[in-house]
């Protein structure tokens, strides 16, 4: 049984039933009385691709991890956020697809699987070096939220922490405790976020009158603890260390903390450590890590309701900029009685 045969049963145009299943004023009662008698009869439920084409809405969500380097499901900051958007999308009556970035049926990018699976609206992750194909979903008429992801199309808006005020946060901390010498991990050069914290942190040093160093500025390859155990053993090894360290992310600075115990330094008497995001680990670890916490269920829920309004033309994008947090627990310590840690 479908849309047509309904349509033939009732002696209508199946225009005239899929206006009825999606309750159009423009049919008459006698009408609209038989064809929903047929439809109880029959049994007939209209499959989910109908109601697409009836209502042009497919109430499918769009997932793209963007970049040639992208996070995919190993980074919990970006786990913890999409569980919070898909939750939120859920009760909005939505589900999601997930797209890779590989190659799509005759070389099609992804505004052309965006057409394919008739998704209302997308949300994209950040990552690293950004394919074309996302600049090209950005200024397409498919509305789209950014995640830590710059987004400006006229259907677009995107959602992130501001970093400047987490880095500033990250540098109060350290001068309060007495530490001058300060030094950064950070990701790719051509990493957006890691650029924007950086910068953020080398103006909040110029604004403590502190000298900064640029031999104790380091990048690895991406956000992953491996790269933070790299970056460090490229600065134990050049012999002059900084007595503390931002790390642009709590996986950098996990790598971080394991390059210098494995020297048989001490974390933090010897040198102090930073992260960001707040994952479940910090907590776990030894010693515990302070960190900037992001508010990740705030910036999900954010990012589900400015893409529904998007998508139901009930705003013309923006952006939202969410407040972070000083989590002080053991990796910087907190050497002045009237510094009170917020512990979690």
């Amino acid at each position: 049984m479908n849309i047509k045969k309904i349509a033939e049963m009732a002696g209508v145009s199946v225009s005239t039933v899929s206006k009825i299943m999606n309750n159009y004023s423009d049919v008459s009662e006698k009408t609209k009385r038989r064809v929903l008698e047929i439809i109880e009869q029959t049994g007939y439920t209209p499959s989910s691709s109908a109601k697409t084409l009836a209502t042009k809405k497919s109430n499918l969500i769009g997932v793209i991890f963007a970049g040639e380097l992208n996070v995919e499901f190993t980074h919990p900051f970006f786990v913890e956020v999409l569980n919070s958007f898909k939750k939120q999308m859920g009760v909005l009556g939505y589900d999601l697809i997930f797209f890779s970035n590989e190659k799509f049926i005759n070389s099609g990018d992804y505004y052309s699987r965006c057409l394919h699976f008739h998704v209302d609206g997308c949300v994209i992750i950040s990552g690293e070096q950004m394919e074309p194909a996302i600049q090209e979903l950005d200024r397409s008429h498919i509305p789209c939220i950014g995640v830590d992801l710059e987004l400006t199309g006229k259907k677009s808006g995107y959602v992130m922490s501001d970093n400047y005020q987490i880095a500033s946060k990250v540098v109060e901390h350290f001068y309060l405790l007495g530490h001058r010498e300060l030094g950064f991990i950070g990701s790719t050069a051509d990493s957006d976020i890691s650029n924007l914290r950086e910068a953020g942190y080398v103006r909040a040093i110029a604004g403590f009158g502190l000298v900064m160093n640029p031999k104790w500025f380091v990048h690895g390859d991406d956000f992953f603890e491996p790269s933070g155990y790299a970056a460090m053993n490229s600065l134990i090894a050049s012999g002059d260390l900084p007595k503390a360290v931002f790390a642009a992310s709590d996986l950098l600075a996990l790598g971080a903390v394991r390059a210098l115990k494995e020297q048989g330094l001490l974390v933090p008497e010897d040198v102090a450590i930073i992260g960001c995001d707040d994952i479940e680990a910090c907590k776990y670890t030894s010693p515990t890590l302070t960190t900037i916490r992001q508010n990740k269920e705030r910036l999900g829920v954010l990012a589900a309701h400015m893409l529904f309004d998007l998508i139901n033309n009930q705003s013309e994008g923006g952006s939202f900029v969410v407040e972070p947090a000083l989590i002080v627990r053991e990796s910087c310590g907190s050497g002045l009685k009237h510094l009170k840690p917020l512990n979690a």
